[in-house]
């Protein structure tokens, strides 16, 4: 298993339940894959450096997992589907001791 860290933002608009079913999707989805989610850093709300999709503003989270290099394409796919995430990235981060 390899470390992974992914970041996202949704419109700061949505309500809490919407938020919390992204949350939920992004955790099924690393633990179909026997993946583990080892932080979540709620980072709130932050200006955009430019307008996308109207927005100005973006609520961030960031995620650190550990997952099957082969899974990192279904989480990627699922993120790209879900309509409210506005934008993602996943990158691989350093095994940190």
């Amino acid at each position: 298993m390899k470390a992974y860290e992914l970041l996202f933002f949704v419109d700061p608009s949505l309500d809490p339940e919407t938020r919390a079913a992204v949350m939920k999707r992004i955790d099924v989805t690393i633990a179909e894959g026997d993946g583990k989610v080892d932080n979540v850093e709620e980072w709130g709300k932050r200006k955009l450096a430019y307008e996308i999709n109207h927005l100005t503003d973006g609520d961030y989270t960031l995620i650190n997992f550990h997952a099957d290099p082969t899974q990192i394409a279904e989480l990627d796919r699922v993120l790209r589907i879900t309509d409210a995430v506005v934008r993602h990235m996943i990158v691989a981060r350093p095994e940190q001791e």
